[in-house]
């Protein structure tokens, strides 16, 4: 099997007489090349990273400087032969003092910055990275359970694209063998040329059918592909059989309650409520006055490497932004209003996901139903065809009876079908609208 996902994988198409693939292999394959798969997890990442920016905020900043200054400004120079450790005697004397001649100096400073409270602003900023981190894994999680859902929707669109032309098939087959006898029984004077025409358009009918259904089998293979995201024209067996789906446990009200707490647009809901939350603390944190310690070391020389001098510096202060034209209170007001609007949408998406998992659950209950009126429909539809048959053999039915009972019979038949893949589409659908779908769930791997 690892030698088919290969092949797939290098846009290779493998004979279907080597290798088939599963639901499950199509899935495992999507999540492996999938776009939207890898950018949401890569955007996870890049969310980790932030956590780590702001983290640094509270660790010391260490700036290293170099310059180079030459100048005869008296100011300069006096300043500079002290910080250089080159003052002299002959250097107090009055015409050198007013007009001395230039000087270089390579000055070298590294300074050391430290807050030491700043009432909580740093820690909020943090706090609101970690919750951003957890939104993007909501998010990658949600574009893996779409992915997954394309790809189970897509397969099993095309395994009953696959089913209804196999069906279609048998049923040209059957129209055939009707022409064949209806021209057996007009050579021999029971049947009438009207007859052979009737099933000969019934024959055109069954014919251009089938083609219908080629065609939709093959839209529905390079939709597969697509959402793979291999190829459009690699070709392979579907090895999963069109079977119903466990039914997946609890009711209604599990399944809401489930969306309400599992499912990524209710958690990434939730998160950013806690966003606006932390913002709202930082915007009132600002307000207040913050408290530092500075450290700095200083070379100052005449030539690169020699001549000169060292001092350092150490200080502590206290830093407090009293007025800023009121952009501070207006930062808080419109926290204030993120905080309101985050717990609206939270309240607004909550009661989407329970929707969305109620018309799931209904879903599923109608597609279980039907597939019970469908088998029974199949059963019936095949006796009625068989009587007819019979009846038509003895010439108690006319050839529209029969033909009618067997249009009625591939009706049924492709009903039925219809009806088994919407309902494990409608259990897949239950595990996407409460959040529990992903590459294991019982849809995917049974």
């Amino acid at each position: 099997m690892r030698y088919l996902l290969v092949l797939v994988v290098l846009g290779v198409s493998p004979s279907p007489a080597q290798e088939s693939l599963t639901v499950g292999q199509a899935v495992e394959l999507a999540l492996a090349k999938n776009g939207a798969v890898e950018a949401s997890r890569e955007g996870t990442k890049a969310a980790g990273s932030r956590i780590g920016e702001a983290r640094g905020t509270r660790l010391p900043r260490v700036q290293y400087t170099e310059s180079w200054q030459r100048s005869n400004n008296p100011v300069f120079v006096f300043g500079s032969l002290l910080t250089e450790h080159q003052f002299g005697p002959e250097n107090f004397a009055i015409d050198p003092l007013n007009r001395p001649s230039f000087l270089n100096n390579f000055q070298s400073q590294v300074w050391v910055d430290q807050s030491l409270w700043d009432n909580g602003y740093r820690g909020s900023q943090i706090k609101a990275a970690e919750l951003g981190r957890g939104m993007s894994a909501e998010e990658e999680r949600r574009v893996r359970m779409q992915t997954v859902a394309a790809v189970v929707r897509a397969y099993y669109n095309a395994l009953l694209a696959n089913e209804t032309l196999a069906v279609a098939e048998e049923a040209l087959k059957s129209a055939e063998a009707d022409l064949t006898r209806a021209q057996h029984r007009r050579q021999a004077g029971v049947s009438t040329d009207a007859d052979v025409l009737s099933i000969r358009v019934h024959l055109a009918s069954m014919q251009e059918r089938r083609i219908r259904r080629q065609a939709d089998l093959d839209i529905s293979r390079a939709a597969l592909n697509q959402a793979m995201g291999v190829s459009l024209d690699s070709k392979y067996g579907l090895e999963t059989t069109l079977k119903a789906a466990s039914m997946p446990e609890g009711g209604i009200e599990n399944a809401e309650r489930d969306a309400s707490s599992t499912r990524p647009e209710t958690r990434q809901a939730l998160l950013a409520g806690q966003v606006a939350e932390t913002q709202r603390t930082a915007a009132r944190s600002a307000l207040w006055p913050e408290a530092f310690l500075r450290a700095g070391f200083e070379a100052d020389r005449q030539r690169f490497y020699d001549k000169g001098g060292a001092n350092w510096t150490a200080s502590a202060g206290l830093r407090w932004n009293l007025f800023t034209g009121f952009s501070d209170r207006a930062r808080i007001q419109e926290s204030e209003h993120a905080v309101l609007a985050a717990a609206a949408q939270q309240r607004y998406v909550d009661s989407a996901a329970r929707l969305d998992a109620r018309r799931a659950w209904l879903d599923l209950n109608s597609a279980q139903s039907r597939i019970g009126v469908a088998q029974s429909a199949v059963a019936m539809a095949e006796e009625n065809l068989r009587i007819v048959k019979n009846r038509y053999e003895a010439g108690l039915n006319d050839v529209t009876e029969l033909l009618r009972s067997e249009t009625a019979l591939l009706e049924t038949r492709t009903h039925y079908l219809e009806a088994v893949q919407d309902q494990r589409l409608a259990v897949m659908q239950v595990e996407l609208a409460t959040g529990r779908l992903n590459e294991k769930s019982s849809v995917v791997v049974e």
